[in-house]
């Protein structure tokens, strides 16, 4: 019986979410109430999983998104990400143009919130397609499946973030598993998937094309790389250190406790303020407000993250989690093709690709316990199949196809497989990955 109600309170959720257009956060909580309540548990009971639920995933990742928009908001506004695109492309040529812009939508697309960076993105697709005379959807598209798959894969992103918790994983080794299977779903969804889309001839509309900042008023390009890529960097020398097993001593530990997400990201904006701030005029009342408006972007995102630890928690304490966890293991079904599996499930039925994760978390959790499969594989394999087959119901699908002036059919040919390119790519990486680690 628990189980079909689940069932029934997933189906609520799809239609609370696209039918009536409620809001996810308002959503998952009736969801997670009525769950409760059809299970038998008592009022206090419920309030209290609610609240223990939205706090043990809020407690551990509140502070980590709100540094990263921080920073995501600096590396756009100083013109940072801009001068990384430059740069690269100047190094590679117009030979390597393609690869050029995917390996910049990559760097811009770790500390960029996807939307921040799809906004940011358009502008440099329109002006190159227009230079170099190329369809803009054959140069845009990769460097969006690399924006996608940051998304979906990497920390400090909001998915992939909340499932490190959630499964609790480790976020250094996540990253560096984010890395390796980033690779091929990139490479495979970006520049070969791209190659067959020259005959898609789109007029991306004028309006999106969007301003450029004068070089002259551009910070350094060491400085934009090294401010954006530098808690990338704390955190991967704290990992690898750890995975050394070196003798402690003072600068060990010190390496180590600064490898710390929420250390890395405060160190990092800090850096920021001055590198990308006070050092070029700005004064630190106006840099300021624009770390205010960073979190009141991310508000109703945390909010969204803290439904679903509520949902979760309402699944853990009606035994329903365990009830599930008991199911796919008898069904002999792979731990990772199962968060996978689900994730996609929710994902073509929602639209978002951060409920569609935590969703899948809240469910699958349990397995991890009970198989002894890689937590931080499980958080990649669940953000893989949460990026499945995006179609009208993900405002991502709308993005591209009003940006890019493309017709409904011509979205699902180009944008929908694309992204379910990323997905199927980044679990069949897993598994490969998950023979050798």
């Amino acid at each position: 019986m628990s189980l079909i109600i689940l069932l029934l309170g997933i189906v609520l959720l799809v239609l609370l979410i696209t039918w009536a257009r409620l809001n996810a956060f308002l959503s998952f909580i009736i969801v997670a109430i009525l769950i409760a309540l059809f299970n038998g548990m008592q009022v206090p009971a419920i309030a209290a999983s609610l609240q223990k639920g939205i706090g043990d995933l809020l407690g551990s990742v509140v502070i980590i998104l709100g540094l990263g928009a921080m920073l995501g908001k600096l590396v756009a506004e100083s013109g940072a990400a801009q001068k990384i695109a430059d740069g690269l492309m100047k190094a590679f040529g117009q030979k390597y143009l393609i690869w050029a812009l995917v390996l910049t939508a990559f760097i811009i697309g770790i500390p960029l919130f996807y939307n921040v960076g799809f906004v940011l993105m358009v502008p440099l697709i329109i002006t190159i397609s227009a230079k170099y005379k190329l369809p803009a959807v054959y140069v845009g598209l990769p460097m969006l499946a690399a924006l996608s798959v940051t998304h979906g894969y990497l920390p400090p992103h909001p998915s992939p973030l909340a499932l490190v918790s959630q499964y609790h994983a480790d976020l250094g080794l996540t990253m560096l598993y984010g890395f390796i299977v980033a690779i091929p779903a990139i490479v495979i969804a970006g520049p070969i998937f791209g190659s067959t889309l020259k005959q898609f001839k789109s007029q991306p509309l004028a309006a999106f094309a969007g301003k450029e900042i004068p070089e002259h008023e551009l910070p350094g390009l060491f400085t934009s790389l090294f401010t954006a890529f530098l808690p990338v960097i704390l955190i991967a020398v704290g990992t690898i250190i750890k995975l050394m097993a070196l003798t402690p001593n003072v600068i060990v530990n010190t390496l180590i406790a600064i490898s710390d997400p929420i250390f890395a990201l405060t160190i990092t904006i800090i850096v920021a303020i001055y590198t990308l701030g006070i050092n070029r005029g700005k004064s630190v009342v106006a840099i300021m407000g624009s770390l205010t408006d960073a979190v009141k972007d991310i508000a109703m995102i945390i909010l969204i993250i803290g439904g679903a630890g509520a949902l979760k928690q309402v699944l853990t304490d009606t035994g329903i989690s365990n009830q599930i966890a008991g199911i796919l293991q008898g069904m002999q079904i792979h731990p990772l093709l199962a968060a996978w599996s689900i994730a996609a499930i929710i994902r073509v039925c929602l639209g978002s690709a951060t409920v569609a994760g935590l969703t899948a978390a809240g469910i699958v959790a349990p397995l991890i316990a009970a198989t002894g499969v890689n937590p931080n594989l499980m958080v990649l394999a669940t953000g893989a199949g949460s990026l499945m087959f995006s179609h009208v119901n993900d405002p991502g699908f709308w993005l591209f196809k009003e940006y890019f002036n493309l017709s409904f059919k011509d979205t699902i040919k180009t944008w929908s497989i694309m992204e379910t390119i990323v997905s199927v790519v980044g679990i069949i990486a897993v598994f490969i990955l998950s023979y050798f680690i």
